[in-house]
């Protein structure tokens, strides 16, 4: 099977490793010919520090390797995922699977990544959504790392998971897109607010009491827009919620860590280095929220601190300050 993967960060960059791990025509295509000149001859990602990539993975700076594809992955960071669809889609045909492992919700048109790429693409192909706790540097070593596949149409989602699974990548399969999607793209701004906790110098309390409450945010908004609430308990919800809260892996969480500590937002995203998500998704998320008619204080909160320059310090009393509220009778994940 010839696969190509679109987008060469680290994670674009892991993954095209597993699948030419799996005996694939695997091919990874930069933007920038430059930097896949120097990948294929130094056979090494700058982000991937240390990971020696396989000879048989192909790199390039060219949309030919498109041709006669028969997965194409979308690697593309969120901002940039519609452009990607629309360099790709002269490409595609009725029998290529696309799979989107963009995390987020795109600004204003408050729609998932697979929904960008299916307007971008005319339709004309399956759409899967991969996702799950998943740090490229981990996978890039190949430890032991699980995903799901997320599609309507079980085929697809199973093609995936047999293009993808071996002995270090275990991937499950969902009918439940939607839920799978949002996840993702939530679970950065959970993140950022955990990370700007720490700067503060709050500890794991706070961080549990955090990401407890996210998670029913997480299902309300879910449940709203007809994902299933199992979904938010799994791989693709709590389990992505916990490594990407918890790691210094996350660039969301770093850069978190440094706007509690003082730094301005635009300084923190500087020193982090690369693509900080949950700042484009805290807008975004706020927005299909406010649409759909859903309370999510934390995400409301990190907006604020984000977008509005509000001190972080007074957010958290504030949010300490809210109502009083019984746990059991909210509509919760539990």
């Amino acid at each position: 099977m010839k696969a190509v993967v679109v987008g060469s960060g680290g994670w674009g960059t892991a993954l095209s490793q597993a699948l030419c791990d799996n005996g694939h025509d695997t091919w990874l295509w930069s933007h920038n010919p430059a930097k896949a000149a120097e990948m294929e001859q130094t056979r090494e990602n700058p982000l991937l520090k240390g990971v020696k990539l396989p000879d048989a993975l192909h790199i390039t700076g060219d949309l030919d390797c498109l041709q006669g594809a028969d997965l194409v992955v979308c690697a593309a960071p969120s901002f940039a995922v519609r452009e990607t669809g629309r360099k790709i889609a002269p490409y595609l045909t009725e029998k290529t699977v696309l799979v989107s492992v963009s995390k987020g919700i795109e600004r204003d048109t408050n729609l998932r990544m697979s929904q960008v790429l299916q307007e971008e693409t005319k339709n004309i192909c399956k759409v899967v959504a991969l996702s799950g706790p998943s740090h490229a540097e981990e996978v890039g070593i190949r430890l032991p790392t699980g995903c799901v596949s997320a599609c309507p149409d079980r085929a697809a989602a199973r093609f995936v998971q047999d293009a993808f699974m071996n002995d270090y990548f275990r991937i499950y399969t969902s009918y439940d897109i939607i839920g799978v999607e949002l996840s993702g793209a939530m679970k950065n701004v959970v993140a950022l607010s955990c990370g700007i906790c720490a700067g503060l110098g709050f500890q794991d309390n706070t961080k549990a009491l955090l990401m407890t409450r996210a998670m029913a945010e997480l299902t309300r908004l879910g449940e709203q827009l007809g994902g299933t609430r199992r979904t938010f308990g799994g791989l693709a919800g709590m389990g992505d919620l916990i490594v990407t809260c918890t790691s210094m892996h996350s660039r969301n969480n770093r850069a978190g860590i440094l706007i509690g500590q003082g730094k301005t937002v635009e300084e923190a995203m500087k020193e982090v280095g690369a693509v900080v998500e949950g700042y484009y998704a805290a807008e975004s998320i706020c927005q299909l929220a406010e649409k759909e008619g859903v309370e999510l204080p934390i995400c409301n909160c990190a907006y604020e601190v984000l977008y509005q320059g509000k001190d972080a310090r007074s957010v958290v009393s504030e949010l300490m300050g809210r109502a009083k509220k019984d746990e059991l009778l909210e509509r919760t994940w539990m």
